[in-house]
């Protein structure tokens, strides 16, 4: 190999890693933003200024600027979500109290998801198609893994309740709604009042 081919080489794989991790900052800083505001308080400039670059060049990592950058940071995150629940899961296998505070231990150590704000200000304002496809991801990320535990609790004899799916559900709101207490307020930790509302909910579902 010449010495010219190999620096062409170089110098194309050290732009594709630079390329690579602005593309990383945009994400992260898109995801910070997001969390913080919403989709519609939050402008193309705004993510740029926080990564330091010209809004102008925002759309030559993100070619479909805020709405592109809006849907992947979610995704990724519900992702990041499904994992962690699931792992939550797997490692407290056949015994739901400690599935469920696994669970709560999950949510609580990562920043709250609006989920309310994310269906009725958000979703509304990208495409259709992406609003099916995170709303579809939403549960079968964050209801249904716990939908599954509970299921599982059932058929050992744990538990006996029809409606599971909604128990998820208000499951998965009770915990993650212990992100609003302010911490002044707080007499125990968010993950002890978890665990309270965990075991109140299993003391509703045992069998009679």
């Amino acid at each position: 190999m010449n010495c010219k081919l190999s620096t062409n080489l170089l110098v194309g794989s050290l732009t594709l890693r630079s390329q690579s991790d602005t593309r990383e900052r945009l994400l992260e800083a898109a995801e910070q933003l997001f969390t913080e505001r919403g989709f519609g308080a939050v402008g193309v400039k705004d993510i740029a200024q926080a990564v330091g670059i010209h809004h102008a060049s925002l759309y030559h990592h993100s070619p479909g600027g805020k709405e592109e950058l809006f849907v992947e940071v979610i995704k990724r995150g519900l992702h990041r979500h499904l994992t962690g629940i699931t792992a939550a899961i797997t490692s407290e296998e056949g015994n739901l109290r400690a599935q469920l505070r696994a669970i709560a231990a999950w949510l609580l150590s990562h920043p709250p998801i609006d989920l309310l704000r994310l269906a009725l200000s958000d979703m509304p304002q990208i495409d259709p198609e992406y609003a099916d496809e995170i709303s579809t991801l939403a549960h079968d990320a964050l209801i249904e893994p716990i939908h599954m535990a509970l299921r599982a609790a059932r058929d050992r004899g744990e538990i006996a309740v029809l409606d599971l799916g909604n128990v998820a559900g208000a499951i998965f709101a009770s915990v993650e709604a212990l992100h609003t207490i302010p911490s002044m307020y707080l007499i125990k930790t968010r993950y002890e009042m978890a665990c309270d509302l965990i075991d109140i909910f299993i003391r509703g579902m045992r069998p009679e």
